[in-house]
């Protein structure tokens, strides 16, 4: 984590440890509005099944599934709430819902935060570069719900392949991945026997089908960015609204979430704040559709991401609001 560790300037240390306080109240109130907030689509979405109605209730349930994942990935740091017990159990229920089991999470995310846009190291970007249909078939969901579900089968026989996980960790992740999948198997027999669609209904087909929902966000944080080792060069924010700040527990201000990782997500505004007034600028930063256009721009024509310097920054707006474009 050296790019993280040399932001430290960026923020004097007893603001920064004011920052970095859990609390189990802050945890409670964005997890249990989350949660409140997907008890209460299944209930409309119940309600009007079989109408027009349903269409929209359906992507706004399925929304929410969703963004789940950004509890996940905060709960993945420890950093939500206080109590450890909390941090951990929730985040064993999202990744449960999410086919994304926790404790795998937590090490490819690790590997994420050490070697950010290391194409070699880092856990979230062990990947060919994209095309404009490799790019389109993630972004939509087929290959990303792919290699949910292929990866949990493949760890349940036993196989492990991923370069971040060291060989003391793959017990861990082949028995996480057993109870998973046995849990999986669980629900789909009480569904059975039950002759009962609701697990469908209600969790995997709203959840499945609005995937690239909830992709404008996962795919604007790294993307068309530089591959240094400089946070300030290879980490986006995103211009947005509260609501989407909300549902996104504010990784939207994913630069200062990157700088100190440590610090939960009720405090990233005000660090994103400190960040930028110290440097003088805004970090990088794009709206949502903003973005996907200039990446498809920029793949259009049979590119990729290996026609661009990897040390560059490719995909950016410059200071006029439009933009820039590298060719």
């Amino acid at each position: 984590m050296d790019a993280v560790f040399s932001r430290r300037n960026l923020i004097e240390p007893a603001a920064l440890r004011a920052m970095m306080h859990r609390s189990d109240l802050h945890g409670a109130m964005q997890a249990g509005s989350h949660f409140g907030a997907i008890l209460l689509t299944g209930w409309l979405l119940h309600l009007t099944w079989g109408s027009l109605w349903a269409v929209p209730v359906f992507v706004a349930h399925g929304t929410l599934l969703n963004f789940l994942y950004a509890g996940q990935h905060e709960l993945s740091h420890n950093t939500p709430f206080r109590t450890k017990w909390l941090n951990e159990w929730v985040g064993r229920l999202i990744g449960f819902l999410m086919l994304y089991p926790r404790s795998f999470d937590q090490i490819q995310h690790h590997a994420h935060h050490q070697h950010t846009q290391d194409w070699e190291k880092d856990g979230e970007l062990v990947r060919q570069p994209y095309t404009l249909t490799s790019y389109l078939l993630w972004f939509l969901g087929p290959t990303y719900w792919y290699s949910r579900v292929a990866r949990i089968a493949r760890l349940t026989r036993g196989i492990v392949v991923e370069p971040y996980i060291r060989p003391d960790q793959e017990a861990t992740v082949i028995r996480e991945a057993r109870i998973h999948a046995a849990l999986y198997a669980l629900v789909a027999l009480v569904s059975l026997a039950a002759q009962s669609w609701a697990a469908v209904v209600f969790w995997l087909a709203p959840m499945l089908l609005t995937k690239p929902i909830h992709q404008l966000q996962n795919t604007i944080e790294h993307l068309g960015l530089s591959h240094e080792d400089d946070i300030l060069a290879n980490t986006r924010s995103t211009d947005t609204n509260a609501l989407m700040r909300w549902m996104c527990w504010n990784m939207q201000y994913h630069t200062a979430h990157h700088s100190f990782p440590a610090v939960p997500f009720h405090a990233l505004r005000g660090l994103n704040d400190t960040i930028e007034a110290r440097i003088g600028h805004e970090v990088h930063r794009m709206g949502y559709i903003e973005f996907q256009v200039e990446v498809i721009r920029k793949l259009w024509g049979g590119k990729s991401e290996a026609d661009y310097p990897s040390d560059e920054v490719w995909i950016a707006r410059d200071t006029r609001g439009r933009t820039v474009a590298v060719d």
